[in-house]
């Protein structure tokens, strides 16, 4: 199966999407002829962040794709479960879900307010079980259902988990469940896996949040993520349960060459990566 055929007709239900890795996912996706929902907070334009859940369509629209825009917040299981709702009222039924919305605070334990504790933990992990059983009786009814998790691999090394152990625990968190929905529906052929970036990626968020020009221009571009998803999205069912990078993935596609994606000639590996897999070119 190609990835056009695999992607080609089928309905995405996406957390996130109005910018950075889930916009280019979702215009990615929409090039291959998918319908894609996205559900998102992005109503109106943030000055420091660009793009609305309204600019994404537009975009994906533009790819060739058919899009909706649900306003609502992954964290309410009532804009959920209207999110799902309407993807099936517009589409008629839900193949993938794609958890991408994700809340990123690197502060300290002592320094971390419980407001922002929570506000990880019930976007990231809780926004992530309730878009998925929001969606699970639709993806029973697919002849086809994925779901797709931005979460890292899981690692218990003491020099990740004493960095940020609430940002650490919100998306291990995205990482659990998605693994355990792969075993737990296994027999019902949900697939279910995690993709993750060996480098930093170039967006608004990261620019903001961890800021510096070296970072920015060390970082890979959201296509490569954009190229992994649909790759990962396009494997057959029997591959579900995994964690996967996006470089190896691609690699299994016949790309040997990542300079094309930017990050110059030492790209900023993302948290939980240690070392680059390869050189940016091979």
């Amino acid at each position: 199966m190609t990835e056009q055929d695999a992607l080609a007709g089928r309905t995405i239900l996406m957390s996130g999407g109005s910018r950075g890795i889930g916009l280019a996912i979702a215009v990615a996706a929409g090039r291959h002829g998918a319908n894609v929902v996205i559900l998102a907070k992005t109503d109106h334009p943030d000055p420091r962040l660009p793009g609305t859940v309204h600019t994404a369509v537009a975009e994906i629209e533009q790819a060739g794709g058919q899009a909706l825009a649900v306003v609502g917040d992954v964290r309410k299981e009532e804009d959920v479960e209207r999110a799902a709702a309407q993807a099936v009222g517009r589409f008629g039924g839900i193949d993938i879900v794609v958890n991408n919305a994700s809340a990123l605070n690197l502060t300290g334990t002592e320094e971390l307010s419980v407001k922002r504790y929570d506000l990880m933990q019930q976007i990231n992990s809780r926004g992530t079980f309730l878009l998925f059983k929001a969606a699970l009786p639709h993806l029973r009814k697919s002849d086809r259902p994925r779901v797709l998790t931005l979460s890292p691999p899981v690692t218990m090394a003491p020099h990740w988990l004493g960095k940020f152990p609430a940002y650490a625990l919100s998306k291990f968190g995205m990482t659990i469940l998605t693994l355990g929905w792969a075993a737990e529906f296994a027999e019902a052929g949900i697939a279910a896996n995690c993709l993750w970036p060996e480098t930093a990626i170039k967006t608004a968020a990261v620019q903001n949040l961890l800021g510096g020009t070296d970072t920015v221009e060390r970082a890979r571009d959201p296509e490569i993520m954009a190229d992994a998803a649909v790759a990962v999205l396009s494997l057959p069912p029997e591959r579900t349960g995994e964690t996967v990078i996006d470089v190896q993935i691609l690699r299994e596609t016949g790309v040997t060459d990542f300079t094309r994606y930017g990050g110059g000639d030492d790209p900023e590996l993302d948290f939980f990566v240690d070392e680059l897999s390869a050189p940016a070119s091979e």
